[in-house]
């Protein structure tokens, strides 16, 4: 049997290297733009892949596979460990998710490609390297076989090490930094949740003793609507009562079947928190809706633990998942939509609720739902204080998101800067990768 020809070098650098006119953009004059598939290789197949059925929550091995997860769950499969070939790149066949492994683990199912450079790149290199790749978008597919036709930009080696410390640098100050934003997102539910329990505490600083309670003034109120004082949920100010929140709001009940030109409002178009997101036109409905008008306050009875409210500033028709409250009090109705974001509101909405999967507060635990009533000129200083406040916080989280986009935005341009040698830690006088390529390609 005749022995297979050896390639020259030349024909092994013509397969590795990039033609000019199909490379992306410049690198520096040191560096050479090579093919993935030349110089990557794919270890995936050397061990088997552990079925998603064996991970153990208990098992001492991590898996590792292509989800968003770093570590996917646990396995004592030891024989199917890698370890030697550490450390390795692992790459979502249908997520593009890149992940840094240096710890021994087992690969995870189908879709988890495990990749190694050849010698001529370090790994952390290619590692942030393919972070900046720009792969098609086709959802849930096979993405490896259009990585493997990618063009990579190879500086020398001594350069990767420096871009890929300086990113490291760079990246952990904004990691520190979205930490600190983490923190600041997490405090405005505390900061809105303190702000609500000090309005509806009678803590504003507005109250007036003077004034007379609602229960002198408004004739409807009677005994059976208060709550006990030994049920009432805490100490509000003396002119103030607790009441039975359906001794107040009535439940419309209203139901019509649209006839298509109706703002419809589902579930779906509650902001979870407080608001509406979007309406849309009832022509696609055909079962019955409830009615509401310019001013009621809607509530989502399925899932309460979701904290779906609004008060609506048009007419129309909702989801029967949607309990439509109203008075005539325009303030009294802003003061209720606030009242169902309280933390101790949710938490009552949801001990009350019935079923498992879609759990539901009934109409009538939310009429059961006690109010803290203010005197009627307190209503409007209230809602102009958590109005003001609370549209404090809402541009603060604005500035915070848009904050967090930047970050975002900073990562990909030093990814972008950095392969492309304009990091600032470019030599020109290191020795052309191509020189190291020709070795690597001669032992391969």
């Amino acid at each position: 049997m005749s022995k297979k020809k050896q390639k020259s070098m030349e024909e092994l650098l013509e397969e590795a290297l990039v033609p000019e006119e199909e490379q992306p953009y410049k690198v520096p004059e040191n560096w050479v733009w090579v093919w993935f598939k030349e110089v990557v290789q794919s270890i995936s197949n050397g061990k088997k892949q552990i079925p998603q059925k064996y991970y153990k929550e208990n098992g001492l091995l991590p898996v590792v596979d292509q989800g968003q997860q770093l570590i996917s769950g646990y396995t004592d499969k030891f024989e199917l460990r890698f370890s030697d070939e550490l450390p390795v790149i692992i790459f979502g066949d249908h997520t593009k998710c890149i992940k840094w492994i240096d710890f021994d683990f087992v690969q995870g199912a189908d879709g988890t490609k495990i990749l190694k450079p050849l010698e001529l790149i370090y790994p952390k290199y290619l590692y942030y390297l393919l972070q900046n790749v720009n792969l098609p978008d086709k959802g849930y597919s096979r993405h490896f076989k259009y990585l493997k036709e990618t063009p990579l930009p190879i500086a020398p080696l001594s350069e990767q090490k420096r871009i890929a410390e300086k990113i490291e640098r760079l990246f952990g100050k904004i990691d520190e930094a979205k930490r600190l934003i983490e923190e600041v997102k997490e405090s405005f539910e505390l900061r809105r949740a303190a702000i609500l329990d000090r309005a509806f505490g009678g803590r504003l600083g507005t109250n007036d003793p003077k004034e007379k309670s609602m229960f002198e003034t408004f004739n409807e109120l009677t005994e059976k609507d208060l709550i006990p004082k030994e049920e009432q949920p805490y100490e509000v100010p003396k002119n103030w009562v607790w009441v039975k929140t359906g001794a107040i709001f009535e439940q419309i009940k209203e139901q019509v079947l649209p006839v298509g030109n109706e703002t419809y409002v589902g579930l779906e178009h509650l902001i979870k928190g407080g608001g509406i997101s979007h309406t849309e036109l009832a022509k696609d409905i055909k079962s019955k809706k409830v009615v509401f008008k310019k001013g009621d306050v809607l509530y989502g009875k399925l899932r309460p633990y979701l904290n779906k409210h609004a008060v609506v500033d048009f007419d129309g028709v909702a989801s029967t998942d949607i309990l439509v409250l109203r008075t005539e009090h325009k303030y009294l109705n802003q003061l209720l939509d606030y009242y169902l974001g309280l933390p101790s509101t949710i938490d009552y909405a949801v001990s009350n609720s019935n079923g498992i999967n879609l759990p539901r507060v009934s109409p009538k635990k939310m009429n059961d739902l006690p109010f803290p009533l203010p005197p009627k000129n307190e209503w409007k200083r209230i809602v102009k204080i958590l109005d003001k406040m609370l549209n404090n916080l809402i541009e603060e989280q604005t500035l915070i998101e848009q904050l967090e986009a930047e970050l975002i935005s900073l990562k990909n341009s030093i990814l972008y800067k950095a392969f492309r040698g304009e990091l600032g830690t470019n030599d020109p006088t290191d020795e052309h990768a191509i020189g190291l390529l020709k070795e690597v390609l001669k032992s391969k």
